[in-house]
């Protein structure tokens, strides 16, 4: 049965779409099934996962307002993961959504019947609260937030997670905040330090160990269409996006041993 984890931040240029795509792809490098679920209309993680969001004839828009089965929707990523595609058409889903009774609920329906196909689902936010937010947060076991540590990024990490905590009151009760990402690190800024021990002290070990680097391979990964881990596999970003993996994996088999005893 496949982990969902949504990584959201209301905060645009954090490095979420980064995030899912190289998380997805560092998690089948250790042999794990994934699904890419794109909920942005810009369609940044489809295009980054190198599938032509302009070419796609059936989207996750289908699956949302017209109620297409995830496996007639999903492409395969030469990565190796497979992607349901976001495009344009989506931002239609929002109006469209707004009279459907249990609107909320409609993406974790759709993924319920290929739960069993998978060990992740990743599920890439857009960056605003909106119905599309919702149904992630409402489909999901879990939540990675990435951020720059930086100043208003503090700012930003309150309203989301006021938004997580009314979410779990009203429609999740099992929804949890997995992790804090710390993206774009720079250690020889002060402010970048400043902010991370802030992090560390309020959210203790929520926060991940591993730090995703400025890396200027990572940033021209998504132009060819690919992770970074088939665009340098070498590079800095690859090694801590694989790291992250790893983290991921081992907090969540602690997780599953510690429920078993």
């Amino acid at each position: 049965m496949a982990k969902i984890v949504a990584v959201t931040n209301q905060k645009g240029g954090v490095g979420k779409t980064t995030t899912c795509v190289n998380l997805a792809a560092s998690l089948v490098a250790t042999r794990r099934r994934v699904l890419l679920v794109d909920l942005d209309p810009q369609g940044n993680a489809t295009m980054g996962s190198g599938i032509d969001k302009n070419a796609v004839d059936t989207s996750v828009y289908d699956v949302l307002v017209q109620g297409s089965p995830v496996t007639e929707v999903a492409q395969r990523s030469e990565s190796g993961f497979d992607v349901l595609p976001a495009n344009s058409d989506l931002t239609a889903a929002e109006v469209e959504l707004l009279n459907v009774i249990g609107r909320e609920f409609r993406l974790r329906e759709a993924l319920a019947a290929v739960r069993d196909q998978y060990d992740y689902i990743i599920i890439d936010c857009p960056p605003s609260l909106n119905m599309l937010t919702v149904n992630a947060l409402s489909a999901a076991d879990g939540v990675i937030i990435p951020m720059q540590c930086e100043y208003y990024a503090l700012e930003g990490l309150t309203a989301l997670l006021d938004t997580i905590q009314r979410v779990q009151q009203v429609i999740n009760p099992q929804l949890r905040i997995e992790g804090l990402l710390r993206t774009m690190y720079d250690p020889r800024n002060s402010l970048t330090n400043d902010v991370s021990r802030q992090l560390a002290d309020h959210f203790g070990d929520r926060v991940y160990r591993t730090v995703i680097p400025r890396n200027v391979r990572l940033a021209e990964a998504p132009s060819f269409g690919q992770p970074v881990l088939a665009y340098d596999k070498n590079s800095k970003g690859a090694m801590a996006y694989l790291a992250l993996a790893g983290e991921i994996l081992r907090r969540h088999d602690q997780v599953v041993s510690g429920a078993a005893g």
